[in-house]
């Protein structure tokens, strides 16, 4: 039996640093974002991460993509436990020096994991980072290639920023807004940098305004739930997309922020599949009475909440209301909100106090959770950190984290 499982000693620590050098280890990663990098396409079964432990301070955990006949594809983890004299182990039966002999046997038989460690997590390449005094842009840098889509403020295109930078450009409508406003709310809109909010890199400020993002691959989360990939995402993919969602207005609710407009339309997925949150902000800016008006033909009414609508009452606890919308869209696979309802009868009916049918093949415990969200008192309403805990933990809440050991 290996001897205690005590404090880190220096052989490891020092072992620790060198296994940067290592595709196979990420440091800072938790738990959650280890499985959805796993599951991201670009990896299969056996793929496999070393990771920092979340639980123990100075340990490592090790995370497997599995196949599981009743769940599909999981991700799995095992306790990578330190000797006191330096070493590590998994299963008491076999001890290792450092974690690369331990990644070397288990690469050559998985001894008691759920399977043989194939090939180390693949990443997306991090993006190039924006030339930070490239603020406001010339026109001429930008090279517009392949109209992607229009939406309320105007056009959507796929380009490139001095000839080599792919990036999405939004062509703002002329008369749609003030430049002087939008560049006020470009500069708050620029500070808010998170993982789960779309990168804006620059503007241009003369009409027709464009704002410079970065580009992400599968387009909007509404149309790419009905693509062939889409359409074959399980209910934990689309949870944990939800879960997404919620990291990224859990931050905008921290900075004080509201978005206003916040559908899955607004949602944009990455190439790994990764959800980001788009347009914050910018509704509060639309000139356009179609679209500020609740008669408007263009205002969002069924993602609206009743105090939006009837007072123009817009705060995080509105945007948690057309949250819960938007949990309908994703487990619905892009479905309209409120089928078979006109505008007019959905404002009449919430008035009434109706509220939104369980969705086929919505489990009753999101249900609830979307009930929570369209609570009449904005104040009753949950918070977007309460939702990102619950959604995060949504099938894991009472399954053990960690694999026994072998």
């Amino acid at each position: 039996m290996p001897e205690g499982d005590g404090g880190r000693t220096d052989q490891q620590t020092k072992e620790a640093f060198a296994s940067p050098l290592h595709s196979w280890f990420f440091k800072n990663l938790s738990r959650k974002d280890a499985e959805r990098q796993l599951l991201a396409p670009g990896n299969t079964h056996g793929s496999f991460l070393i990771r920092e432990s979340e639980s123990t301070a100075g340990s490592f955990s090790l995370s497997v993509r599995d196949f599981d006949q009743n769940q599909g594809e999981v991700v799995k983890h095992y306790k990578i436990r330190n000797l006191d004299k330096g070493g590590f182990y998994i299963s008491p039966r076999i001890t290792f020096p450092g974690l690369h002999e331990l990644v070397h046997h288990y690469t050559n038989s998985s001894d008691g994991l759920c399977t043989r460690l194939n090939r180390p997590c693949q990443t997306q390449k991090p993006q190039k980072p924006w030339w930070e005094d490239e603020w406001e842009v010339p026109r001429e840098t930008l090279k517009l290639v392949e109209r992607l889509g229009a939406g309320q403020f105007g056009e959507v295109w796929m380009g490139y920023y001095n000839g080599h930078t792919k990036v999405a450009v939004k062509s703002l409508k002329q008369g749609s807004m003030s430049p002087d406003a939008f560049l006020a709310e470009a500069n708050l809109m620029k500070q808010l940098q998170h993982q789960r909010l779309v990168r804006l890199y620059a503007v241009v400020t003369q009409e027709p305004i464009y704002i410079i993002t970065e580009y992400m691959e599968n387009g909007s989360l509404v149309d790419f739930l009905k693509t062939s990939t889409g359409i074959k995402l399980t209910i934990n993919k689309l949870l944990d997309m939800a879960a997404q969602i919620a990291e990224g207005m859990a931050f905008i609710e921290d900075r004080n922020y509201i978005h206003r407009d916040l559908r899955a339309a607004n949602i944009l997925v990455s190439d790994t599949l990764s959800c980001k949150i788009a347009d914050f902000g910018l509704a509060r800016l639309i000139e356009d009475n179609e679209y500020t008006a609740r008669e408007g033909a263009k205002f969002p009414i069924k993602w609206t909440a009743p105090e939006a609508i009837n007072y123009g009452t817009f705060t995080i606890k509105s945007d948690v209301w057309s949250f819960g919308i938007l949990l309908t869209e994703i487990v619905t696979h892009g479905r309209i909100p409120y089928p078979g309802m006109t505008n007019t009868e959905v404002i009449q009916n919430l008035e009434r106090g109706y509220r939104m049918v369980r969705p086929d093949n919505c489990p009753e415990e999101l249900y609830h959770l979307m009930m929570l969200c369209w609570k009449e008192r904005p104040e009753e309403r949950p918070t977007f950190d309460y939702l990102r805990s619950v959604l995060e933990d949504f099938f894991t809440a009472t399954e053990g984290q960690y694999q026994p050991q072998p």
